[in-house]
């Protein structure tokens, strides 16, 4: 249960850096209103695989700039 719940913070952990860019981009500025600032969560697991294969690269960081750009 506890590698669980560690699995849960680091998802959330990598989801709150990937939207901390979202705002950052300038496109994105323009159309997020007050509202839309509120509505971002980091408790979204779209990007998950919970079923498939993982290839963990352990030699490598996650280019989070790459993804959001």
């Amino acid at each position: 249960m506890l590698a669980l719940h560690l699995l849960q913070f680091a998802l959330v952990h990598v989801n709150t850096l990937l939207l901390q860019n979202v705002p950052d981009t300038p496109g994105w500025a323009d159309l997020l209103g007050e509202h839309d600032h509120r509505a971002l969560s980091p408790l979204f697991w779209s990007n998950i695989n919970p079923y498939g294969r993982f290839r963990l690269n352990m030699d490598t960081r996650l280019d989070l700039t790459a993804v959001t750009s």
